[in-house]
Parts: C-alpha cells; sequence; structure tokens
C-alpha cells in the first residue's frame, strides 16, 4: 500500500491532500440583516459570512455574481442600496468551503412586500411585511391574498400568520395610503407545502402482479435448475458407461 503512495509524483499527493481537506471543510453560510431579500433603493443591508477563520486571520472572500470584490471583512455593508446591487453573494473563509449563493432584489417603488420565506411548511407561521420606500409613514394598510383583502390595519403594520394551512398559499401585496395617495406593492406568491405523510402499510408490500411474477420466475427458475442437473447426471453416467464399454450396439430392422 505504501509503494502505491510512493509512485505517484508530488504534485498528485498535492491534489489529493487539497481535495480531502477540502471535503471535511464546512460549507460557508451567508445571511442577511435584515433577514429581507426584497429591499428598496436607498435601504441599508448587511450581508454576513458565517465559518471558520485560521488562527490570526479573518479574512473574507465575497463574490457578487460571480465576481470577486474587494471586500475582505467578515461582513460586506450596502448603505445605500441600488437597482445594480441586486443579484447572487457569496463568500467563502480561509477555514470553509464556498458558500451557497444568496439572493437579493433591489427595487424601485413606494411599497413593497417582504417576508423572511416565500415557501413555508404547513404549520410554519407566515411573516407579511408592507414596506414603505425610506419608512415613509403609510397609513390604513390592508393586505390582499388572490386579490381579496385579509387584513386591515390604520397603521403599518405586519401580517402574521402562525401556523400556515394549505390554503393560505397564493398571490400577495399590500396596498396603503401614502400623502394623499393610494399605493400598492407588487404581487408575490406565498407557498404552502403539505407535511409528507408516513407510507402506508401496502407501500411495504408489493402489488399481487408482482408477486405473481415473482413465484413464476421462482418455480421456471427450480425447474430449470432440477432438468440442469438431471442432465448432468445423465451425461455423466453416459460417459462412465462408454468408459467402462459397457455400450451396446442395437442392428436395425434388416430389409427382406
Amino acid at each position: 500500500m505504501h509503494s502505491m503512495w510512493q509512485l505517484l509524483p508530488p504534485t498528485v499527493l498535492l491534489v489529493l491532500v487539497s481535495a480531502g481537506t477540502q471535503a471535511d471543510l464546512p460549507k460557508a453560510v451567508v445571511l442577511l440583516d435584515p433577514q429581507w431579500d426584497r429591499v428598496l433603493t436607498n435601504d441599508q443591508v448587511t450581508l454576513k459570512c458565517q465559518g471558520d477563520y485560521p488562527l490570526g486571520d479573518n479574512s473574507t472572500q465575497w463574490w457578487h455574481n460571480g465576481t470577486l470584490i474587494s471586500n475582505q471583512a467578515s461582513s460586506y455593508f450596502i448603505t445605500d442600496a441600488k437597482v445594480e446591487d441586486s443579484g447572487d453573494y457569496k463568500c467563502q473563509t480561509g477555514l470553509s468551503t464556498l458558500s451557497d449563493p444568496v439572493k437579493l432584489k433591489v427595487y424601485m417603488g413606494w411599497l413593497l412586500l417582504q417576508a423572511p420565506r416565500w415557501v413555508v411548511q404547513e404549520g410554519e407561521p407566515i411573516e407579511l411585511k408592507c414596506h414603505s420606500w425610506k419608512k415613509t409613514t403609510v397609513q390604513k394598510v390592508q393586505y390582499f391574498q388572490n386579490g381579496k383583502g385579509k387584513k386591515f390595519f390604520y397603521q403599518n403594520s405586519d401580517f402574521y400568520i402562525p401556523e400556515a394551512k394549505l390554503e393560505h398559499s397564493g398571490s400577495y401585496f399590500c396596498r396603503g395610503i401614502i400623502g394623499s395617495k393610494n399605493e400598492s406593492s407588487e404581487a408575490m406568491n406565498i407557498t404552502v407545502q403539505g407535511q409528507e405523510s408516513p407510507p402506508s402499510s401496502s407501500s411495504f408490500f408489493p402489488p399481487w402482479h408482482q408477486i405473481t411474477f415473482l413465484l413464476v420466475m421462482g418455480l421456471l427458475f427450480a425447474v430449470d435448475t432440477g432438468l440442469y442437473f438431471s442432465m448432468k447426471r445423465d451425461l455423466r453416467n453416459s460417459k462412465e458407461d462408454w468408459r467402462n464399454g459397457k455400450v451396446t450396439w442395437t442392428r436395425g430392422p434388416q430389409g427382406k
């Protein structure tokens, strides 16, 4: 075993060791603060990179839409969001592998519907926020699901559903009064996924036609096996008779 490793060139060994080390490293994680993945222009957003660092080296690499950016701090600050700040963000630390992308979208408008997650499991909470540009005061805020009003607030407040049900899936938007104008957000889809039911007892057993097929195949296999050994035994006996001179010849009927 040792001789096999000794035959490998040093560069190959280095690659193998590096690959093994990378496989053992945890993956970095990008977190948004605040948690919303949709923001308005001029908002402030902080992206935080969670990962392990070597002793004395806290540098972090950041990517925006696949391009390495100069920031090397563990947090990336967007103090005045612009539309061009939209896109995928990734990070990596010295003792972590590259994170999965986190998508951030920057919009222009007066109102924007925000949520921590747009896909939730049945029984989990749903939280919706009617966010205004530069935190402008909004009054008489109403949330809609599939075009129907669901909740009304005189002052801007979040819409909270403690336990999501399948019927809570749908298209949501919010509307409110800013100054003397009635403003609405764009609609967004909320998807509630049902809980996976445990497999039924019938799923533990194959269908009847599969059972029949297996039985027939087993029977054919048994018959074929019996014929094989029977023929093998007859052939062996014939060889022994030939070897011992026990083979007899019979003359066929003579013609007259």
